[in-house]
């Protein structure tokens, strides 16, 4: 292992396999019922405008909670990487994710081009010089293959805006998770709050360019209820169990959730949506299982 992934590792400290079992189900189930909130809230407010505001927020009480446990407030050098780390995920990807949504990309196909991200993730660990196994290679491709067959439940159209956007969200958000193990990051939840608000702040500046932030006052109480949901368990909840995985667990494990999720966003779909099953999902679901336990198999 490089020596700066090395010793982000230690400085974490070890975690135990209960540990990541749970920060595995968070990411797992709440951000399978995200696609559902994001879907409805770009559908009321300004895709830019949404994304900058709940990543602002999300880091200026991640900070302050941090701060308040007496974590070290970041050094000029940690400001930078977190700055790499949220220009890419919490700007670049969500912002590309929420653009895609609402140019009119069908679900089947967005949650299948978001498959490719622990590939994309994979392939730059390798390049960087970390060991990924034929067993998690193994495991991304079937767990890919698993989740193709999952989007064949839903909507796969899309238009060349949208299409663009979501091929280029994964990309994004892959490198921004790299360079999140690798790049020095300030101490525990202060890493997070300063990724979020450095991120978040890019996406505003992207906002006031391109969009009018004021239009989300008339979005319907529904759309800022879901945009709450967003702000407290998609990112506040599930992205921090995310990054605390990168520095715990290997990034084929860590990626898992992006051939997940469809199956856990199917089910919101179903149960909430009023979503139909044909028979693919009875395919689909033996070959996700099977992917787990290949990147779960150890040397």
């Amino acid at each position: 292992m490089p020596t700066n992934v090395r010793a982000a590792a230690s400085s974490s400290g070890p975690a135990s396999g209960a540990q990541i079992a749970l920060a595995l189900m968070l990411v797992y189930v709440v951000w399978g019922t995200t696609y559902l909130a994001l879907g409805y809230v770009v559908q009321h407010m300004p895709a830019l405008s949404q994304n900058a505001s709940r990543f602002v927020l999300a880091g200026l009480l991640m900070m302050a909670w941090a701060w308040f446990n007496g974590h070290a407030w970041p050094t000029r050098l940690q400001w930078r990487n977190a700055a790499v780390v949220g220009g890419l995920m919490a700007c670049a990807a969500m912002s590309l994710v929420s653009f895609a949504q609402s140019h009119g990309i069908g679900s089947g196909l967005m949650a299948t081009v978001v498959t490719t991200m622990p590939m994309w993730l994979a392939l730059w660990t390798h390049w960087g010089g970390e060991r990924v196994s034929h067993s998690a290679w193994a495991g991304l491709g079937l767990g890919a293959c698993g989740a193709l067959l999952l989007a064949l439940e839903r909507d796969f159209s899309a238009t060349p805006m949208g299409a663009l956007c979501a091929f280029g969200a994964p990309v994004a958000w892959s490198l921004g998770s790299y360079a999140s193990r690798r790049l020095e990051q300030p101490q525990g939840s202060m890493a997070s709050g300063a990724q979020w608000l450095a991120g978040g702040l890019l996406a505003a500046v992207l906002a006031l360019a391109f969009e009018q932030p004021s239009a989300m006052l008339d979005a319907p109480r529904s759309a800022w209820l879901a945009w709450v949901y967003l702000l407290l368990f998609g990112t506040m909840l599930a992205l921090s169990a995310y990054l605390w995985l990168l520095q715990r667990a290997s990034p084929a494990l860590a990626g898992s959730y992006a051939f997940v999720n469809p199956a856990v966003a199917l089910a919101v779909g179903v149960g909430l949506g009023g979503e139909h099953l044909s028979g693919w999902v009875w395919l689909a679901l033996p070959l996700i299982f099977a992917a787990l336990a290949l990147i779960l198999m150890r040397k």
